[in-house]
């Protein structure tokens, strides 16, 4: 076998099925709306500690998916061997917030359309995407729920406050009671009326609360 019948295969035909310029093209637009996506998240991460890598990795697999899309679209028995190499890829991150699932689905998805040419599709369903994030994930801090912790010396003292807390918020469901001699424990959800807090002030300085606080709750929540 010669230099010359080696390269006689159909590796070098494959290497003009795809078209430069639209290769350019959707990588382009894939970086860019990649960074719409990562731009959504940051301004909906409600989280705890905020993790810049997890951003960057949204831009890149709208990239990475593209690449892979358009490299199954130019053959079809590449895109018999992408599913079995695919098939044996294990991630073992776990996700700790189930909006960042929709994250890494939108960036998947941005990659497939616009690998697939509906370019149209990719733009104009994320902005439509992100605009609903935005929306309804950056709602008033209000109507998140708030745990309240009271200690009271007696039964009289904890009727009062809890009278007290039932006319400053919209809701108050107690969680847990404990009760000792000359000591009693509340636990309750609360939800605020507005944001102001300075109920929790008044609430300390009724006699017969030794102190009280209001702790933000971030858990899920059922009912």
């Amino acid at each position: 076998m010669t230099f010359q019948d080696i390269f006689k295969s159909s590796f070098l035909d494959n290497v003009t099925s795809i078209n430069l310029l639209d290769m350019t093209l959707a990588l382009i637009l894939a970086f860019g709306i990649g960074m719409c996506i990562f731009f959504v998240y940051k301004k909906t991460f409600s989280g705890i500690i905020y993790s810049s890598s997890f951003g960057v990795t949204l831009v890149a697999l709208t990239m990475i998916t593209t690449l892979v899309i358009l490299a199954v679209t130019s053959n079809v028995v590449l895109s018999l061997g992408m599913v079995g190499a695919l098939s044996i890829v294990r991630f073992r991150t776990a996700i700790k917030e189930p909006l960042d699932i929709a994250f890494l689905f939108w960036s998947i998805a941005v990659g497939i359309v616009l690998a697939a040419g509906l370019i149209p599709l990719a733009v104009i369903g994320s902005m439509a995407i992100g605009a609903f994030l935005l929306v309804f994930v950056n709602r008033k801090s209000h109507v998140n729920p708030y745990i309240i912790v009271i200690h009271c010396t007696g039964q009289n003292s904890e009727r009062k406050a809890a009278e007290y807390i039932k006319q400053q918020v919209k809701r108050f469901v107690i969680k847990s009671k404990t009760v000792q001699k000359g000591a009693v424990e509340i636990n309750a959800e609360i939800r605020l009326k507005n944001d102001n807090t300075e109920f929790i002030n008044t609430l300390a300085d009724m006699e017969g609360v030794e102190h009280a606080v209001l702790v933000s709750y971030n858990g899920d929540y059922m009912g």
